[in-house]
């Protein structure tokens, strides 16, 4: 199987690429558009100079070679979604080419070559409604004018899983350099596969097909699987594989025909008249290296030598720059890199998980991250309490201080309170008491567990422990169960 990638990133700019109207997702229909990206004519569109920024940091990121002279062209063709019948894209000189992204596979280290980077306005959206009174296609034109950059790969992917791991790794370039929030899901980041296969051993290329509305990496996934599995049975049967792009439905877990793969000719590109060339200065290139921030590997491997910490905390703790800048405020507020790694990698991601939730989507603020570990440390919490402050502050940004002290979480040191509890636990429970007695030591943990229970959690396990084990060992000093051994009840 071979795999080349055609990645559309939107980029988070504030407006779009050639005019100044809102880019902000889910707003209502049609309500973020104008002249220019709905293409009415005597137009003109301006270019977007933050565009250009960022098409440049993931240019330099990626290792790509800039264009210092690049310009747009006219890509032609005809559809309800694209109000101006062509799209202004790149072709004949984009922006950034001949770069790579190195992944980790079984076999270690490969770079995936990038054979281009180009700038490009994204199309509006066709929303199918089949239920409507004689089944219909509305277009909202809010994402038309949208900024995208494209990145094509070179055919160097050999699986599924390496295309995921690119995609993965390209995600998280994109989050540290702060030019897209890469969410599939909300088609910031899209993903054609281009797919071919051929025997083992040869070194020509097979005729492949392109899969779209690819919108999560289990449908990358699945998709590859299926599409190299349709390819190979024609292939045995005799059959072509024909040049086309293919829609993926993940639903159905299969594909269909779209249309036949068109190629540049069919798009009769020509230099964009509207627009002047872009003529990228050394200036303008340095301003962006200075401007770029700590990249991952950098990070994991500054937090390593620092922090001491060990390279699969590292790891973790990088996926995600929001999850990086949490750890490294909290740090500064409170020391001990250990602990707030623990938290944060332990709950942290376990809350993330369960509540389905991005780590930028966290309430949770680093001084009250710290105010927690430090009430821990002192034990004025125990950890279930701690568990449940914790969930509570990253949940709803909760002060802990406040919440503990309103919800009576507080840990209860007073030893008369805890003895009191254990004799009334004792005379519940004469049976654990008598097989404790008779050596049966896994009793005692019973029994801490009750009393745990009767404190509602608020004593200090290790206390309790304690005090069960002096209250077992001086049995026949609480009057209760002397009054037991005395009914025969222990023996």
């Amino acid at each position: 199987m071979v795999i080349g990638l055609e990645v559309h990133v939107e980029l988070a700019t504030k407006t779009k690429i050639f005019c100044g109207c809102s880019t902000a997702f889910g707003q209502a229909p049609n309500t973020q558009i104008c002249p220019v990206c709905t293409g009415m004519p005597g137009t003109l569109p301006v270019l977007n100079k933050k565009v250009v920024d960022d098409a440049l940091a993931v240019g330099l990121a990626l290792h790509c070679q800039i264009n210092r002279h690049c310009h747009f062209d006219r890509k032609n063709y005809f559809y309800p979604d694209n109000p101006q019948n062509y799209q202004i894209s790149q072709l004949y000189a984009p922006i950034c080419r001949d770069g790579f992204v190195e992944i980790e596979t079984e076999e270690g280290k490969k770079k995936i070559r990038i054979h281009e980077l180009h700038m490009e306005e994204d199309a509006g959206k066709l929303i199918h409604d089949e239920d409507a009174a004689g089944a219909c296609s509305l277009v909202d034109y809010n994402r038309s004018g949208v900024p995208l950059l494209e990145i094509v790969t070179e055919p160097d992917i050999r699986s599924a899983g390496e295309a995921v791991a690119f995609l993965e790794k390209l995600r998280v370039i994109l989050l540290y350099l702060g030019v897209s929030d890469g969410k599939l899901q909300e088609g910031s980041m899209r993903a054609d596969v281009n797919l071919s296969v051929r025997e083992a051993g040869s070194k020509t290329l097979g005729t492949r097909t392109e899969m779209k509305n690819l919108n999560s990496f289990k449908a990358i996934i699945r998709a590859a699987a299926k599409e190299k599995k349709r390819q190979v049975d024609l292939l045995e049967a005799g059959k072509p594989v024909v040049l086309e792009t293919r829609r993926w439905d993940d639903g159905l877990g299969t594909s269909y025909p779209m249309r036949s793969k068109e190629d540049a000719r069919d798009y009769r590109y020509f230099p964009e008249p509207d627009l002047p060339p872009l003529e990228i200065s050394d200036a303008w290139i340095e301003r962006i290296q200075k401007a770029q921030s700590e990249m991952r590997e950098e990070k994991v491997a500054r937090y390593e030598r620092e922090f001491g910490l060990p390279a699969y905390d590292a790891l973790l703790l990088t996926e995600s720059p929001a999850m990086a800048r949490l750890f490294e405020e909290t740090i500064a507020a409170r020391g001990q890199p250990k602990a707030v790694s623990n938290w944060l990698m332990v709950e942290g991601m376990r809350l993330l998980k369960e509540q389905k939730m991005e780590p930028e989507q966290m309430m949770l603020s680093p001084v009250h991250l710290a105010g927690l570990i430090t009430m821990l440390e002192k034990k004025e919490i125990n950890r279930t309490a701690a568990r449940e402050v914790f969930e509570q502050m990253v949940l709803y940004q909760v002060e802990p201080q406040a919440y503990i002290e309103e919800k009576g979480l507080r840990t209860v040191w007073d030893e008369n309170a805890l003895q009191m509890v254990i004799e009334q636990v004792f005379a519940a429970n004469p049976q654990s008491v008598q097989d404790y007695l008779g050596g049966k030591e896994r009793a005692a943990g019973f029994l801490v567990g009750q009393v745990m229970r009767a404190m509602k959690g608020k004593a200090d396990p290790e206390k309790v422990n304690c005090l069960v084990k002096e209250g077992l060992q001086g049995a026949l000093g609480i009057p209760e169960l002397n009054r037991l051994f005395g009914d025969g009840l222990i023996k």
